[in-house]
């Protein structure tokens, strides 16, 4: 993910209230009495065809090239009563979750207002003095001084006698270890991203007597600039090179120049795209996408060479940094392909087609051996683009867990990756290429519809995870489930009820449903626009008007009132200051913006030696449409199109009929095209439009005695308990706990129910097996030498180095008692960055002795420095033979990483479990 540090002043009301739900939205088409006019109404909004209404907002566009907005941010009344709790090297290590220290930042009548108020001093790891309720109608003053004191002489203590210090959770912290001592909270600049305090100096905490009281000053509800954009644009770049777009209604007219003229900024000097006005450089998920969406189209020369920037010294696709070091815990880089091919079908350049074709064909290589998992035909891999681990995953996923697990959005990228890698070699005359990856195309859409499906919902499921079994979590993931449709992964019928079921909220499809308590605006509880325009997409081609009209008043509702294409929004209340992080002038949400006109509206499809047209104008938007000066391959194309619904009753090439809709690529010259739609609209398909809700929190389980227990939940109102990925009840009893037998090995989590049935991520999972199934251990300095490295927290006699040149292989002997399948991780460090971004995961291959390929060992990054930080390994699961097995760990050119000179880690023993 991209990171941007934001200064206190800046940073302020970043959070927003959790839980604002709204009333459903009526339905799309035809407004009620009250709304004379309107192309769009709902209970949150009002589209017109020269104005956005909301509430007391208006934007209005005055002609196609200006536009007027009194949108700002509206002002939220904050609790006096703050919640937070304290943090080592930024992470929740402190108290369980659920345990947070609170303090009313009040100041009683008639006190001074000069120096802060100051919290007690509250001992490290032990609950707090607890703070009295606020009173009734109390709000915390604009720019309240904090001063928060923290006593770490515990911590401290346990290092002068221990060494390290262990936390509520087990882990041991070594003095040598301990960066940052920060705090963690619920009101700006506090905030609960704990892989990012480090990246606000203020909440960092010092001891500046050397007393072991370590204390910052925070002001709270900081006075700023009130959140607002511009209050005008008008149009000052020249884009007439640019296709031309008119219609009857001035606003989608005027915010598709705002978008032509945005994407002429987001150009750099070096001809290549800037991601977003706050964000330089070139992204590979954001120019991809914006390459699909319309780049590609508009820019193919900058599409091109951007492209290219992201391209390895060895060939490969770069993955950007990322969670645990990047690839491959994120592994969806291969959308880099799919926008390449887009490329070639809009240009027909063959030379392009020939330079990129190796590069994407040996990144797939690399990722059918680091990433594909035979057994469920599933790519491994973080969400593609939802990249800031506890915004969309359960917070105790570690990065390795996130490699492991198998995301909808990812597998739909990755399945047509290979479609497009199987069109490219067909192009250039390799048939058996073509034909391998097909068959791994067909391989992830067969997994994705065996694995991640739910019936009952009618979508796909978020992600399959776990450790050493997988479940699938039932939220729905508003950008997998369009390229689903998209990418053709869903066959007709499910693609219908994706469409259909996939729940909405009142400002868009959020990029995942239900929200996740307690974790603040960005992917989670929030409406990204480019997702919103591949949801548009996804409605067109399935043949959804009251879906794809409601995509198109959510995509222009926040252009029009914040007069610039934002990254994102909050989905609870629409309002783009609440987001943790956002951008102006950002690729792909303004590359989605004009995807509706060419994709949508006029229905162009690029294929390897035509474009076809399939226009798609809902009724509410109907009307006479332009597109001129609009340029494919030789030809100019001047495009009128009239009437509405998604079939032609008649089109015409200088005045000749064209058949198949579709204009050859040897045309050339400057030609007029006309289109007729029947004016039908297509049969009605509903739309799931639902309030923002949010999932109860994840139970935090512990096992002891035969028995697992957990805490209650807010708002659960029963709770499933899962065994090796099976439902085994759905009514277990926290006061009672579970009971679980000791026998052979197996799994155990726990999913929290409310009332209306949403659930909760599973719990982590909780190993149990008998003394006699329990796992052993290889000490990995018995088969190498053993470091001379100053790291702790070992076990035995030390730890074993693997890099590029220090025991880049090792060959390790395995001895178990009965044949079976047993699951192999390692316990490992890798202090070469930090868990949520950088590139350094190390990354090892599987084999027997004889050579056959048993899987990949992924090592991600634990924290900077952090080289006495010991973790385990994924399991990789592998039948041994009973008595001696051999095995060879190897760093192979497929396990190359993003860093390349970089792929470390200390290795301290291979645990042995037998699973079955």
């Amino acid at each position: 993910m991209k990171y941007l540090v934001l200064p206190a002043a800046v940073a302020g009301n970043l959070l927003v209230m959790a839980c604002q739900t709204q009333k459903p939205l009526t339905a799309a088409g035809t407004a009620p009495a009250a709304t004379p006019g309107a192309v769009w109404h709902s209970d949150a909004y009002t589209l017109l065809r020269d104005a956005v209404v909301q509430g007391p907002y208006r934007a209005t566009a005055a002609s196609a090239t200006a536009l007027t907005s009194n949108y700002h941010s509206p002002a939220r009344a904050l609790s006096p009563r703050i919640a937070f709790k304290f943090s080592l090297n930024g992470k929740d290590n402190e108290l369980p979750s659920g345990q947070d220290h609170h303090f009313v930042a009040l100041r009683g009548p008639g006190a001074a207002g000069a120096g802060p108020l100051e919290t007690p001093v509250i001992t490290f790891g032990q609950p707090g003095p607890e703070a009295a309720a606020a009173p009734d109608g109390a709000t915390l003053a604009p720019g309240t001084p904090v001063k928060i004191r923290l006593d770490l002489r515990p911590v401290l203590a346990a290092f002068q006698k221990d060494g390290f210090y262990t936390t509520f959770k087990g882990e041991k912290i070594y003095k040598q270890d301990l960066k940052h001592v920060l705090v963690a909270g619920d009101v700006a600049p506090l905030s609960w991203d704990f892989d990012n305090l480090v990246n606000k100096p203020e909440l960092e905490m010092h001891d500046p007597d050397g007393d072991g009281i370590y204390e910052t000053t925070l002001v709270l509800n900081a006075p700023e600039a009130a959140k607002t954009t511009a209050q005008e644009w008008h149009q000052t770049i020249k884009t007439d090179d640019f296709p031309q777009y008119s219609s009857e209604y001035p606003l989608a007219d005027a915010l598709y120049n705002l978008a032509l003229e945005e994407a002429r900024r987001a150009v750099e000097p070096d001809s290549t795209f800037r991601t977003g006005k706050e964000w330089a450089g070139v992204w590979t998920r954001d120019i991809s996408y914006s390459i699909i969406l319309a780049q590609a189209t508009l820019q193919p020369r900058s599409a091109m060479k951007s492209l290219l920037r992201k391209v390895s010294p060895q060939g490969r696709i770069i993955q950007d940094t990322g969670t645990g070091g990047a690839y491959p815990c994120s592994t969806d880089r291969l959308i880099w392909a799919v926008a390449a091919w887009e490329i070639y079908k809009v240009t027909g350049d063959e030379a392009w087609l020939r330079r990129v074709y190796p590069i994407v064909q040996q990144s797939i290589a690399d990722d059918v051996q680091n990433a594909y998992n035979p057994e469920t035909g599933l790519v491994r891999g973080e969400s593609s683009f939802l990249d800031w681990r506890e915004q969309t995953y359960p917070r105790w996923m570690q990065p390795v867990d996130i490699y492991q697990s198998e995301n909808l959005g990812t597998n739909a990228v990755h399945a047509q990756a290979n479609t497009v890698l199987a069109a490219m070699a067909r192009q250039l005359g390799h048939a058996d290429v073509a034909a391998d990856h097909e068959r791994l195309a067909n391989q992830i859409r067969h997994g994705v519809n065996q694995y991640l499906w739910l019936e009952k919902a009618g979508y796909y499921g978020q992600f399959r995870y776990g450790r050493v079994f997988g479940s699938v979590s039932p939220r729905a993931e508003a950008l997998g489930e369009a390229l689903s449709v998209y990418f053709g992964v869903a066959d007709a019928a499910r693609a219908k009820t994706v469409v259909e079921r996939t729940p909405t909220v009142p400002f868009g499809v959020p990029c995942i449903y239900p929200q996740i308590p307690g974790i603040p605006p960005y992917h989670n509880d929030a409406v990204w626009p480019f997702v919103q325009s591949f949801w548009a997409l996804a409605a067109a081609q399935t043949g959804n008007e009251a879906s794809l009209t409601e995509s198109m008043a959510a995509i222009y509702r926040p252009a029009a009132l914040f007069l610039t294409n934002k990254e994102n929004f909050v989905a609870g209340n629409g309002d783009f200051a609440g987001t943790q992080i956002n951008s102006s002038n950002m690729l792909w949400s303004l590359s989605g913006s004009l995807g509706l006109v060419y994709k949508v509206l006029f229905g162009m499809h690029y294929e390897t030696d035509r474009l076809v047209f399939r226009p798609f104008v809902p009724q509410a938007f109907q009307g006479p449409r332009k597109l001129t000066n609009f340029r494919y391959r030789g030809a100019v194309l001047d495009v009128e199109m009239s009437g509405f619904g998604n079939e032609i009753q008649a089109i015409t090439l200088d005045g000749q009929p064209l058949p198949d809709a579709a204009v050859p690529a040897a045309l050339t010259g400057r030609h007029a095209l006309r289109i007729v739609l029947k004016s039908q609209a297509p049969a009605a398909a509903p739309v799931n439009r639902v309030a923002n809700q949010f999932s109860p929190e994840t139970p935090q389980v512990t096992y002891a005695k035969n028995r697992l227990s957990w805490a209650p939940v807010a708002g659960a109102k029963s709770y499933k308990v899962l065994k090796n990925a099976q439902v085994i009840t759905t009514n277990a009893n926290p006061a009672i706990g579970w009971p679980v037998p000791t026998a052979a090995f197996a799994e155990y989590q726990v999913v929290a129910v409310d009332a209306q049935g949403l659930e909760s991520f599973a719990s982590e999972p909780v190993a149990v097996a008998s003394a006699g199934v329990g796992p052993q251990q290889v000490p990995l300095e018995t088969v190498a030498p053993k470091s001379k490295l100053p790291y702790q927290g070992f076990t035995g006699a030390g730890f074993v180095e693997t890099s590029t040149t220090q025991n880049p292989a090792l060959a390790i002997p395995v001895t178990v008692p009965e044949a079976g399948l047993y699951a192999l991780d390692f316990r490992y460090a890798n202090g070469n960055g930090p868990i949520n971004t950088e590139n350094k995961c190390a990354i090892r291959t599987l084999r027997s002795g004889a050579g056959a390929l048993l899987g990949t060992v992924v090592l991600p990054q634990r924290g900077t420095g952090e080289w006495s930080n010991w973790g385990f390994t994924n399991p990789v699961l592998v039948r041994l033979e009973k008595g001696k097995n051999s095995l060879r760990l190897a760093l192979e050119p497929a396990n190359t990483n993003m860093n390349i000179a970089v792929n470390q880690a200390m290795l301290d023993y291979l645990r042995v479990q037998r699973v079955q």
